[in-house]
């Protein structure tokens, strides 16, 4: 179950900060894999970006599941 972060008395809801620590993961992976040229075998970046988005909050999520709740 998705529930709340208490930081610093304010509850803030988990899916929330595990979606922004996976936009900063995404922002980098988006450099190296650019960097590396792995986009040209891409057919759709834009979907590719958004995929691996979802994969990282859903990765998170069970991480977090798994190791601090």
């Amino acid at each position: 179950m998705i529930g709340d972060l208490d930081l610093f008395g304010v509850f803030v809801p988990r899916l929330l900060v595990l979606g922004l620590v996976a936009l900063v993961l995404n922002l980098l992976l988006k450099r190296l894999l650019a960097r590396l040229g792995a986009y040209r075998l891409v057919w759709h970046p834009a979907l590719f970006d958004l995929a691996l988005f979802l994969v990282l909050v859903g990765g998170l999520n069970i991480a977090f599941d798994r190791y601090f709740a």
